[in-house]
């Protein structure tokens, strides 16, 4: 039987940042919860928070140490996505590379499947 394909892989710079920013929460955590939401002007956007325990229906997925939870509402739009962190001049943060993704808004801040 062929090994299932986690919903979404994490970059080596994207788990360190999560175990920085898990280590510097001041509480344990039991990793954090990628989810979606309505909001921009493409329609969806991708949102992030600490996991303090995994929800009943939460998907979860190991990578690099830590724990990723997916809120099961967002499982089916970021089947095969790809989490990054980057640091560039002007900018920092995750960055999502979707392939279900059809389209961004301008700002870069939302998405449509």
């Amino acid at each position: 039987m062929a090994e299932r394909m986690a919903p979404i892989t994490l970059t080596d710079a994207a788990v360190e940042r999560v175990k920085t920013l898990l280590a510097g929460r001041g509480k344990p955590s039991l990793g954090i919860r990628i989810g979606v939401s309505t909001k921009g002007c493409s329609g969806l956007t991708y949102t992030l928070e600490f996991a303090d325990e995994k929800g009943p229906m939460d998907e979860l997925v190991e990578s690099g140490g830590i724990t990723v939870l997916i809120d099961p509402k967002a499982t089916m739009f970021i089947l095969g996505t790809e989490m990054d962190f980057v640091e560039e001049k002007m900018q920092n943060g995750f960055v999502f590379r979707n392939p279900n993704e059809k389209g961004r808004c301008g700002c870069g801040e939302s998405f449509h499947i």
